[in-house]
């Protein structure tokens, strides 16, 4: 059995979106392109979009409030809660502000790479449904976007 987004048990493997990927860098500098604000927005959200962080408070029940700006010159505004953060393993973040989402980062050390595990839970089947022509291209592009910041990390 999966937990749901609301904390609510059965499978929710039809209200999520699953992505991998193996970076070529260290487990601990790929969880440092997260734990850095500086890094982390610098890379987080598809192409072309930028962020305004307003609270980065990264521990366990910790905010994160931003503001992704869009090529297409709109603003999103964004607030999460960072449930668990377990260095340099896993990051779990709900996001509270419009699309209600259940987000597991999990970061598997391979050698000197690490698969990075990316399961993106919506509350509904229906919901997920909805946005899946977008959200599956821009969580290939975030993990795009990662790829190319860690290099940048000491």
């Amino acid at each position: 059995m999966n937990e749901g987004p609301a904390g609510t048990t059965g499978s929710t493997d039809d209200h999520a979106f699953v992505h991998s990927r193996l970076i070529d860098a260290p487990r601990e500098r790929v969880f440092r392109a997260f734990s850095d604000p500086a890094h982390l927005a610098r890379w987080w959200g598809p192409k072309g979009f930028s962020n305004t962080f307003h609270e980065f408070d990264f521990r366990s029940g910790g905010g994160w409030r931003f503001v992704m700006h869009g090529p297409d010159g709109k603003d999103y505004k964004n607030e999460s809660v960072f449930v668990e953060v377990v260095a340099p393993e896993r990051i779990v973040v709900e996001h509270v502000l419009s699309h209600h989402f259940l987000l597991t980062i999990t970061l598997a050390a391979q050698g000197e790479r690490t698969l990075v595990g990316w399961r993106q839970v919506f509350d509904t089947a229906a919901e997920r449904q909805r946005i899946a022509d977008i959200v599956t291209e821009a969580n290939e592009q975030n993990l795009d976007r990662l790829a190319a910041e860690v290099k940048n990390v000491a």
